[in-house]
């Protein structure tokens, strides 16, 4: 199948204090070039790459296709400077951090937990959690008291407004206790309510925690402590523990079976990396669908919860419009099977019309008439 790509892709920035291992990840995910440097600000403006999201299913589908070329599923990753105490209030790079964060779709906290003296700045990750969440809290006060102002003199004149006002006051109690909203609890309709105000802390959040090349040991118990402060408060946050520094020299190994030796030897499995990305991207509220053939098997992006014309419309606008309707397999079933012609003489090929919700997973062709 053929078409262009749709022209929004979903982004994720990497947010932390200055020296946590912004950069070092970014440079892992995209293959970047960021300057990773043990000093504050040594990124000013915002990084911007593409990371391919691992996934073993499109790999055996290609590899039973045939196929020439495999194309992995993508997001943007934004590296964001480094984020000090009092950037609400215009420190480090104050305003111009917070308006490069308030573009992303979700959020990824890099904490950090190593030692080092040549590296300047806390190694504790309960701190740099404490430092980032503040920060973006009295941001978010700011925007919400501003609102919430013309929000009560609104409702006074029109009684509609009075969800808004009751999204906006459960936000404001909130954020005035330094609590950011994915801390909060609060009801779904108040978040649905308030994304139009593109606050820092109604999206959603994972939590990166990088420890040093020698405390690899240490990553269950940091993780821990990391995963039950959220938890505590109700945070439904994933906590994902790795040495951003090895992922990161990893990252540049191109044979994967060398890769894999590396990582093997210290005991890291596929790496964290893997994970992070996977979890991003789930976080995201993204699921795959993949099309085959021999000459190309590609993994698409989609919503959980789109309808097949909309599956259809991330590969192009036409096929969306002209949708008739979609002919569907689950990948296991296919590989089980063996070919995609011979999944159809036997009809294990269903047709599915504009009401189907492709699944995760999905093997799809669409017949469409523009």
């Amino acid at each position: 199948m053929v078409g262009s790509l749709p022209s929004v892709m979903e982004r994720f920035g990497l947010v932390g204090l200055p020296n946590a291992g912004k950069s070092s990840l970014y440079n892992a995910l995209t293959g970047g070039g960021a300057l990773a440097a043990p000093y504050a600000f040594a990124t000013k403006d915002p990084n911007i790459g593409v990371a391919k999201v691992p996934d073993d299913r499109l790999d055996r589908i290609g590899v039973m296709s045939k196929t020439k070329s495999l194309i992995h599923a993508s997001v943007q990753v934004v590296d964001i400077g480094g984020l000090v105490e009092g950037a609400s209030k215009g420190e480090g790079l104050g305003n111009k951090f917070l308006a490069n964060i308030r573009e992303v779709d979700a959020i990824v906290l890099v904490l950090r937990a190593f030692e080092d003296d040549d590296v300047p700045g806390p190694s504790d990750p309960l701190e740099h959690l404490r430092v980032v969440e503040i920060e973006l809290a009295l941001a978010d006060l700011e925007t919400v008291e501003k609102r919430l102002n013309q929000a009560t003199r609104q409702a006074k004149l029109d009684k509609t407004a009075a969800g808004e006002l009751e999204a906006l006051q459960a936000a404001y109690d909130a954020l005035s206790q330094g609590l950011p909203l994915y801390r909060a609890g609060l009801k779904e309709e108040w978040s649905e309510t308030l994304k139009p105000y593109f606050l820092l802390t109604n999206r959603s959040v994972l939590a990166v925690v990088n420890v040093g090349e020698n405390e690899l040991d240490k990553i269950p118990d940091v993780e821990k402590i990391v995963r039950d402060e959220f938890s505590t408060a109700g945070a439904n946050v994933e906590v994902i523990g790795m040495c951003v520094q090895l992922e990161a020299e990893a990252a540049t190994i191109v044979d994967p079976v060398e890769r894999a030796e590396m990582l093997e030897g210290f005991g890291l499995g596929e790496g964290a990396l893997f994970r992070m990305v996977r979890s991003a991207y789930h976080l995201l509220g993204l699921r795959t669908y993949f099309t085959t053939g021999e000459k190309e098997t590609r993994a698409w992006t989609f919503y959980a919860g789109s309808s097949a014309p909309e599956c259809a419309g991330r590969i192009h606008t036409d096929f969306q419009r002209g949708f008739i309707k979609a002919e569907v397999i689950h990948w296991d079933e296919l590989l089980e099977i063996g070919a995609w012609n011979k999944a159809k003489d036997v009809g294990k090929i269903r047709i599915e019309g504009k009401e189907y919700h492709p699944e995760d997973g999905d093997v799809m062709e669409f017949r469409f008439n523009v």
